[in-house]
């Protein structure tokens, strides 16, 4: 059987070892701390939202790539300066969801605008929110309980890549299929992998 969880790690080792390091480096040597750094990447999709929303989605895909480096180094920079705490962790978790929400808000004013209206599209974004966001709560559930919850094979660095890919490629529509349909199963694979672990029946 194809190992997914096997090649997600393998790729994550390759991003920390081409990208992750040196852009740590980079951004301790010029004092960014943990903390600025999550605030930029949320800032930075906010900003992509707004070109989302006017329909230059090459920008906002640009932008996507952008702003997911902030959140690539946030936890290296808090172990490198040794600053790792309880409430920068919330901090990065919570803006995590909120810099993914700000594009699908920017998509949703696209695709409801009089001149660009999309009744199917604007119906994929609100499966594809709903999907992203269960997917990280299925993880924040199970960990909750003491339990691995990171089963699923379309988690916030697949979902941010695909999301920057397709923008620059100008395929909105394309991406909003791929995450209404791929966010809801891996979701739902997550909670099966969770559920079968557990040593007991969730709540």
């Amino acid at each position: 059987m194809f190992d997914i969880q096997g090649l997600r790690d393998w790729l994550r080792s390759a991003v920390a070892n081409w990208f992750e390091r040196p852009m740590v480096s980079a951004f301790a040597a010029v004092g960014i701390s943990a903390n600025v750094a999550t605030l930029l990447g949320v800032a930075i999709a906010g900003v992509a939202a707004y070109f989302a929303a006017m329909g230059d989605f090459w920008i906002a895909g640009v932008l996507v790539i952008v702003g997911s480096a902030m959140d690539l180094v946030d936890g290296g920079l808090a172990r490198r300066s040794g600053t790792v705490s309880k409430r920068g962790a919330i901090l990065d978790s919570v803006l995590d969801r909120v810099s993914e929400t700000l594009v699908f808000v920017g998509l949703i004013i696209y695709f409801t605008d009089s001149d660009t209206a999309s009744q199917t599209d604007a119906i994929l974004i609100v499966i594809a929110l709903a999907g992203s966001l269960m997917v990280s709560y299925v993880r924040a559930r199970a960990e909750g309980l003491g339990l691995r919850g990171k089963a699923g094979f379309f988690t916030r660095p697949e979902r941010v890549a695909l999301t920057g890919i397709l923008l620059i490629a100008d395929q909105p529509t394309i991406l909003l299929w791929i995450l209404a349909v791929g966010t809801p199963l891996s979701a739902a694979m997550r909670f099966i992998d969770v559920w079968g672990n557990a040593d007991q029946p969730l709540d």
